[in-house]
């Protein structure tokens, strides 16, 4: 491990030489690159640092420790058993931050939100997930992209496409992906009685043209007059969009701008995210199922979690978390749930290498 955090000290600093070099900054996507890897060190070398420090310290009080001085002697132990439990505590710390990353987590994210199981209340239920990952965005202060939401007689919806911009936002959301349960009387039901419904959700990162390259020749690209509810917006003309990725089969439509050109680039953005993922998952199973297993087919009995309007909870089934703050979960107060995700995932990275 000290091999390592040598090798990181030295890159480090042979970074900030070059971020700060007047002909590396004329190469703005380079100096881009090179300032992301910087900032992605600096907390691994700061922890190191103060490690040496601690260490330099120690090898200080042993010294004094063999001091014909016994009241030095005694400061010296005191100061030297204190510093050695500092020590321990940042070698674990140092663990976490070498963990590997996964190289997505920085990116942006673009989340698809379906009913599932349930009928009109898994639309109603839907929707309820949309605002709430919308609450979460506000809090985090990061952009909400509607990318295609469409919605239901009722006041649900049948789909929703949003993408979400900001710090880590993958990695915060990725834990999202799959089937959510909500166990509540529906709007629907005048016996009161408790209904069981599911939404899927999928959580892609955002794909960048130098992450995946898309030949033109294996895009089919079909143009369509906009469904909608009539009156003066009606569309009048093609602009609606649905491309075909013929190798992958993966089919993505965009209507909502007036634009065909806009409907088009919408639509490639959620197309480069899906072939991300796609290739993503042939290339390690590990980091990522493919698309279909990831939401599942919505059945009841496939489910990360649990909304239970009558109890007042929400339950986690991966980690076996609950929480009795259902209506602040459902306004977009997800830090909790997602700190304990991520350390549940911080703990199995390290189980696993200490198998290794």
């Amino acid at each position: 491990m000290f091999e390592r955090l040598n090798a990181i000290k030295e890159r480090f600093a042979e970074l900030a030489v070059k971020v700060a070099d007047p002909e590396i900054i004329k190469d703005t996507n380079e100096w881009q690159k090179l300032i992301k890897e910087h900032a992605a060190l600096e907390d691994i070398v700061a922890a190191y640092n103060e490690y040496l420090r601690i260490q330099e310290e120690s090898n200080a009080c042993q010294e004094m420790m063999n001091s014909t001085d016994k009241e030095l002697v005694a400061l010296s132990t005191e100061e030297y058993y204190c510093l050695k439990d500092k020590s321990a505590q940042i070698i674990e710390e140092l663990k976490i931050l070498l963990l590997p990353k996964n190289p997505h987590d920085s990116k942006n994210v673009i989340i698809e939100i379906r009913p599932g199981a349930g009928g009109e209340e898994a639309g109603l239920f839907s929707m309820v997930l949309l605002r709430m990952y919308q609450r979460f965005a506000e809090r985090q202060r990061w952009k909400i992209e509607d990318l295609g939401t469409h919605s239901t007689e009722l006041g649900g919806i049948k789909e929703a496409v949003f993408m979400l911009s900001g710090k880590d936002a993958y990695g915060k959301m990725k834990y999202e992906s799959g089937v959510h349960r909500v166990q509540r009387v529906p709007e629907t039901e005048s016996q009161g009685r408790v209904h069981t419904s599911t939404a899927t959700v999928a959580v892609l990162p955002e794909a960048e043209d130098v992450d995946i390259e898309i030949n033109e020749k294996d895009l089919k690209i079909d143009t369509f007059r906009s469904g909608g509810a009539g009156g003066q917006h009606v569309n009048t003309t093609d602009s609606a969009v649905r491309i075909t990725h013929l190798p992958t089969g993966i089919v993505v439509s965009s209507q909502d701008e007036r634009s065909q050109i806009k409907n088009r680039d919408k639509g490639m953005k959620i197309m480069r995210s899906r072939l991300l993922d796609y290739y993503q998952t042939k290339q390690d199973q590990e980091y990522a199922q493919n698309r279909k297993n990831q939401v599942g087919r919505g059945d009841r009995s496939e489910r990360i979690r649990t909304y239970n309007y009558p109890q007042g909870r929400v339950s986690d089934h991966r980690i076996g978390l609950t929480l009795y703050s259902l209506d602040a979960f459902l306004d977009g107060d997800l830090f909790s749930m997602i700190e304990a995700l991520q350390l549940a995932d911080q703990n199995r990275m390290l189980a696993d290498l200490e198998l290794d």
